[in-house]
């Protein structure tokens, strides 16, 4: 009898808890969705443990807690990494589901939101994808030569730190890439995005998305997706932290952050800037960046949030220095600002999702010219400002010997030009998860595109309102075979309607073991991309030139349409291996990529002769741009990782890229066409593509081969990295025709091989003094290598950096 009234008052106090609690429930599995059985499961609130489990024989788990607050889930199973869970707030009669997804110990690959817009392990992804976090980043001011460590990445900056930089990725363009800000599209209006201003500050992780995707992000990601994330607060305490360091050339560097959570709130906000005079003459940078994030918790399952980032800086343009001998004064200043609110819930067990986002992206750039440079001399008797009598040395082996002009005293001084670019967008996203294997999501976006360009000679404004519905549908059978296959239809302002289909399969062939060559997979994707031309090509479009010229009969009537869309079919086929039971992983793949329909210019005697255009429209405009130019870029990539000891890591990569032009009436092909190439009259016979590559020739800047290699040793009070990447010579112009003292073309050179090939060597230390305070150091182009920008601009040298990092707070 005593035991039955013993039991009795355990159930009375039990069952109040049980009625009211937090129950956390999801399953443990590994990145192939194999349950992970016996994982321990616990529930923390800061750095306490608050209840645990075990997870069941099919992965399953359940934990309940009275308590409230701020949590997160900590799992551990052998052989696996330990799973840290994003944090969330909970409070008695809620449930909340989490799964957990355990890596490998020997290397964790995060999950991918990229590639589905549904997370999903980064192995069940069909797609080549690249995640780099905030601790590869830490030591850096900028996201250059961490971008060179990724298969199938070229990166071309024109002269030393905040100049302009462009990303090709397999030999697309550099404006047919995507690039987000925790989902915020944050390219200007027709795809430009600078990336040699874009600083370090504020970013938790960025990940790389190779391949076209307008399926899932509409027009512009012809050639790859960026997606960048912005920290969350998660500590009970607030934490603080500042970095700050020092180097050579005048450059410095200072950060701090506070982040922190109470109750339902977490918040994190981030400042930063860099400066340095690059050591040219009127060369100077300084770009500043700041950030917040702050969400609040309606209940365990729904959550608003706010988003900000913003970048400013101020760079000065040189020019080609070693073209001119001397620096050309003029700057270009940049205002950036991201912004999105956010709600997103989960409910019927985190199987519904639903999102609605507002954005906006307000970009504005100004370009100033203050000085006419150089010397003023005059030629057939007409006066032009000149450079320094230098020597041009192409990689090719060719020469030339001149003095090269920069303007003119009829060109109006300063020459300044505004041009702002503004994007309203409106985002609603579900995606419904009925199994493992079948999901389904549904999209809608809506876009409002303002823009205009303001210079000496012209002003002009345009809109455009787009819209894009997304359908895709993805899944996974035995946890073998792993599907994605979509399609959007897009109706943009400018082109019209168009669809954009996808499909993607992952094979797990070979389950992974800890034996030898036991984990084997193959991954095939088909996809195509769409973008919209730029707002400056817009203006400059042969329709809008006709427009302005007042020759609207003659549109119809020649059939004159407004610019289309640019273009892209991607086809990637790659298999994964795994050698020494994860220890050692070797990827190989190829990829062939069709970019046509891309907007060029073309002058009078193209319009007549390809175009047959009438002489008299022809004469009107001199320079139009049209959907001509067409090439298709193929290659090989291959990537290496190995865990070589405990605290060592190894990574090397190769890229083979091979560009042909297909199509283009470029005013150079044209001439090639009619007889009569462009050419340096030093060098009779050779023909050159003074401003665009030649019909059959390869792509500028597009090096056909690219590599990279890196060793990480890291303890716990201690870091090092050392990493290098390579390319091989690639083809460029110097863009120099008619400038020489006779108004002629003897400072062109050869396209082939033009651009020099190179080695960059960087390495970085940090050491951990205290809980509070981190010494680091970074050392840049260790070999001082002086050809890593293209052709006619000096990289920088050998630089140093020391600095510390300063913590306060927090758990």
């Amino acid at each position: 009898m005593q035991s039955v009234f013993r039991r009795l008052a355990i159930f009375l106090v039990v069952l109040p808890v049980a009625a009211h609690a937090n129950v956390v429930r999801g399953t443990v599995t590994n990145p192939y969705g194999v349950p992970i059985t016996k994982s321990r499961v616990e529930l923390l609130r800061g750095t306490a443990v608050v209840a645990f489990t075990y997870a069941g024989h099919d992965g399953s788990f359940e934990i309940r807690s009275a308590a409230r607050g701020r949590f997160r889930l900590l799992t551990l199973a052998s052989p696996f990494a330990t799973g840290i869970g994003q944090d969330f707030y909970g409070k008695p009669t809620d449930v909340v589901t989490r799964n957990v997804v355990l890596e490998a110990a020997t290397y964790t690959a995060p999950l991918t939101v990229t590639a589905t817009l549904i997370p999903i392990p980064s192995e069940q992804a069909a797609a080549p994808i690249t995640l780099t976090d905030a601790f590869h980043l830490s030591t850096r001011t900028d996201l250059l030569d961490r971008l060179r460590q990724i298969p199938g990445v070229a990166i071309v900056q024109q002269g030393r730190a905040g100049s302009a930089a462009s990303l090709y990725v397999r030999g697309g363009s550099g404006i047919a890439n995507r690039v987000l800000f925790d989902g915020i599209p944050s390219n200007g209006v027709g795809g430009a995005f600078d990336w040699g201003t874009l600083t370090t500050t504020a970013i938790d992780q960025m990940e790389l998305y190779r391949g076209a995707d307008s399926v899932l992000y509409g027009t512009g990601p012809t050639a790859s997706v960026v997606a960048f994330t912005t920290p969350s607060g998660g500590s009970p305490h607030p934490f603080l932290t500042y970095s700050g360091d020092v180097g050579g050339f005048h450059s410095y560097r200072n950060q701090a952050a506070l982040s922190g959570s109470h109750q339902r709130w977490d918040y994190y906000t981030a400042f930063g800037r860099f400066d340095t005079s690059n050591g040219l003459p009127l060369d100077n940078f300084h770009g500043a960046t700041s950030a917040a994030n702050v969400g609040y918790a309606l209940s365990a399952n729904t959550q608003a949030r706010l988003l900000l980032h913003d970048d400013v800086s101020v760079t000065g343009l040189p020019g080609a220095h070693d073209f001119y001998g001397i620096s050309n004064d003029a700057r270009q200043a940049n205002q950036n600002l991201y912004a999105s609110f956010t709600l997103e819930d989960h409910v019927l067990d985190q199987r519904l999702h639903n999102l609605l986002r507002y954005d906006i992206a307000r970009r504005r750039a100004q370009e100033s010219q203050y000085a006419y440079p150089g010397t003023l001399l005059s030629v057939a008797g007409s006066p032009a400002y000149f450079g320094d009598a230098v020597t041009i040395h192409g990689a090719n082996g060719y020469t030339a010997n001149g003095r090269a002009s920069f303007l003119a005293p009829s060109d109006p001084l300063p020459p300044n030009s505004e041009a702002d670019s503004n994007r309203d967008e409106l985002q609603f996203q579900s995606d419904y998860v009925v199994n493992t294997h079948f999901a389904a999501l549904f999209g809608f976006r809506y876009e409002d595109e303002r823009g205009s360009l303001v210079d000496a000679t012209e002003a002009a404004t345009t809109q455009r309102t787009n819209f894009e519905y997304t359908l895709q549908l993805q899944g996974g059978f035995r946890n073998r075979v792993f599907y994605s296959a979509g399609g959007a239809i897009e109706k943009n302002h400018l082109f019209g309607v168009t669809g954009t289909p996808r499909l993607g399969l992952a094979y797990d062939a070979v389950r992974t073991t800890p034996r030898k060559f036991r984990g084997t997979r193959l991954r095939a994707t088909v996809a195509t991309g769409v973008a919209e031309p730029s707002l400056p090509l817009q203006f400059l479009s042969l329709y809008n030139q006709l427009l302005l010229h007042g020759d609207a009969a003659s549109l119809a009537a020649d059939h004159i349409s407004q610019l289309t869309a640019e273009r892209s079919r991607t086809y990637d086929l790659g298999v994964d291996q795994n050698i020494l039971g994860e220890r050692l992983a070797f990827s190989l793949g190829y990829f062939h990529n069709v970019f046509d329909h891309q907007v060029e210019p073309v002058d009078a005697a193209g319009l007549e002769h390809d175009f047959g255009l009438p002489v008299v429209l022809a004469q009107q405009t001199p320079l139009a741009y049209l959907n001509g130019l067409a090439w298709r870029a193929q290659g090989i990539e291959s990537q290496l990782h190995w865990q070589a000891l405990k605290h060592l890591a190894v990574q090397t990569g190769y890229t083979w890229l091979d560009s042909l032009v297909l199509q283009s009436f470029a005013p150079d092909a044209v001439n090639l066409q009619l007889g009569t190439p462009t050419t340096n009259p030093d060098l009779p016979g050779i023909p050159i593509g003074a401003t665009s590559p030649l019909v059959g020739a390869r792509m500028f800047r597009r090096p056909p081969n690219t590599g990279f290699v890196s060793a990480e040793y890291v303890n716990h009070s201690f870091a090092a990295a050392l990493q290098g990447a390579f390319s091989g010579r690639s083809d460029d112009s110097t863009f120099l025709g008619g400038y020489d003292t006779a108004g002629g073309n003897s400072l062109l050179l050869p396209n082939r091989d033009l651009d020099h090939g190179y080695a960059r060597l960087d390495a970085n230390l940090s050491f951990v003094a205290t809980h509070h305070i981190t010494f680091f150091t970074q050392l840049d182009n260790l070999l001082s290598e002086q050809h890593i920008a293209p052709i006619g601009y000096p990289s920088l040298p050998f630089t140093l950096r020391l600095g510390l990092k300063y913590r306060l707070g927090g758990d």
